[in-house]
């Protein structure tokens, strides 16, 4: 036959059928192997060039099948010219690359594909906005120096972009751009090298996500931008994974585990981790070394949290952060945990207080309880704050009443010293007046109540007339403040 397949109108010329006596050496090869699905290896070869309009006419039928056989296009070693261009296509065989050079990036745009594989190749891009592959997509080893654009695609057999190298054309430019991904079975990213950001945005992982070992580098902008991502088991950003920018996993749903285990996050001036509005089954946050930027888990949900102290950044934002379980660091390190967030919040510090008491820490409770209460006295005006200050030193707030105890006995010991040194001077005759005594004449000073009869019977002369009411005065203020305490009257919820 002169025509390997049916001629087309108004086709562009890379796109017009491949007659047989004009294809080379190595296309022909190609062409005869293709029934069969034999391994086509150029290497070494004097003359490697293929083109892309033989691929791209193979991949749509255009050469009939043996029967007996599974027809694919494999191909090795060989330099692609020409724009592989199956846009809307319908392809039914496998496409296997290895070791090739694509001068330009391959189009599979709303194409309906069956496995597709790029192993160890170079090429400049790939569009596949909107591809649907019942296999799977795979790009292992290659270099890819452009977008990898993959945008509503659907690949039912997963996603492997293992030791890959990707590097955005500008600085504007994403590395890997997709919306609305949905990737079945497993998306494996491992040991792989992505300079520019990373778009993940509504993607759906139904079988988990592994980044263990891959390097994102994007300083100043977002290294991996997985907003509202679903996953499915485990997403994998660790075992030396490395973030140079943002990670924003803002409102993603981990039915699993999300580790961050033995990571590194660098935020570069911008935030290391924007988590917040997350809902996560175990977020593991055992980074190697301190987390270099802002961390947000603000209004998340996150059933068990490990971490280490270690990795703890100088900013954690915990607003409305609920968690059913925290382990890792010691539990009395927590109070530094809910610290970090330089604008003050309830909502953190009762959380903490919660799970102290949930796990019988009912002495860390309290003590999350007072460190709240201190933390909200540092955004009050100066004189709001000295009411607080007065329920601190007298009964920590009412966390703390045996100050009150503390108080009153070193304010007893005084005034019965001072007493018995300085007597008061008698104010009743002398059958009326009780027998003086310096002990129940400070404890009736400082009780509201009298209880002895004293302080009607005698009063106080010179100096220790002060020393008299600054002991009524706070005694008045210690039983206040410990009524408060203990009643909580004063402690807003």
């Amino acid at each position: 036959m002169s025509w390997l397949t049916t001629a087309g109108s108004g086709r562009s010329p890379d796109q017009r059928p491949v007659r047989s006596a004009r294809m080379s050496p190595a296309e022909q090869e190609l062409w005869a192997a293709y029934p069969t699905g034999v391994l086509v290896d150029l290497t070494g070869r004097g003359d490697p060039t293929v083109r892309a309009n033989v691929l791209a006419q193979l991949l749509l039928g255009g050469c009939e099948a043996q029967a007996g056989f599974v027809p694919a296009v494999r191909l090795r070693g060989a330099r692609i010219t020409g724009r592989l261009d199956v846009s809307g296509g319908r392809i039914e065989c496998e496409l296997r690359l290895d070791r090739c050079v694509l001068e330009e990036a391959p189009k599979f745009g709303n194409a309906h594909t069956r496995q597709l594989r790029f192993a160890d190749c170079e090429l400049p891009g790939f569009d596949g906005g909107g591809l649907q592959c019942d296999g799977y997509l795979s790009m292992s080893g290659s270099t890819i120096n452009g977008t990898l654009n993959l945008t509503r695609a659907q690949l039912l057999g997963g996603f492997r972009l293992n030791n890959t190298k990707i590097s955005n054309p500008g600085p504007d430019d994403w590395a890997v751009f997709t919306g609305g991904l949905v990737v079945q079975a497993g998306a494996f990213i491992r040991n792989a090298e992505i300079t520019g950001g990373v778009r993940l945005t509504g993607a759906r992982m139904n079988a988990g996500i592994f980044m263990e070992g891959t390097v994102l580098r994007n300083p100043g902008g977002v290294a991996l931008d997985a907003q509202n991502i679903v996953v499915a088991d485990a997403m994998e950003c660790s075992g030396g994974f490395i973030s140079e920018g943002t990670v924003r996993l803002r409102g993603a749903r981990v039915n699993g585990t999300l580790s961050f285990s033995r990571a590194v996050l660098k935020g570069a001036g911008r935030t290391a981790l924007h988590g917040s509005h997350m809902q996560v089954d175990e977020l593991i946050l055992w980074t190697d070394g301190r987390i270099e930027g802002p961390v947000s888990l603000s209004y998340s949900r996150i059933g068990l949290i490990q971490d280490g102290a270690d990795s703890w950044p100088d900013e954690l934002w915990l607003n409305g952060l609920t968690y059913d379980s925290l382990r890792g660091a010691p539990p009395k390190e927590r109070l530094g945990w809910v610290n970090r967030d330089e604008q003050f919040h309830l909502q953190p510090y009762e959380q903490l207080a919660d799970w102290y008491r949930r796990n019988g820490h009912d002495d860390l409770a309290r003590k999350a309880q007072l460190a709240k209460m201190r933390a909200r006295r540092g955004v009050l005006r100066p004189a709001g704050r000295i009411p607080g200050l007065l329920l601190d030193w007298t009964v920590g707030y009412g966390y703390r009443p045996w100050r009150a105890a503390l108080w009153f006995a070193l304010l007893l010991t005084v005034g019965t010293i001072v007493f018995s040194l300085v007597h008061p001077h008698s104010i009743k005759q002398p059958g009326e007046k009780p027998h003086y005594n310096a002990l129940a004449y400070t404890l009736d000073l400082l009780v509201p109540v009298s209880m002895f009869g004293q302080r009607d019977a005698w009063d106080p002369t010179g100096w220790t007339q002060w020393l008299a009411y600054t002991l009524i005065v706070t005694g008045w203020i210690l039983a206040t403040a410990l009524i408060a305490g203990v009643t909580r009257v004063l402690r807003p919820n």
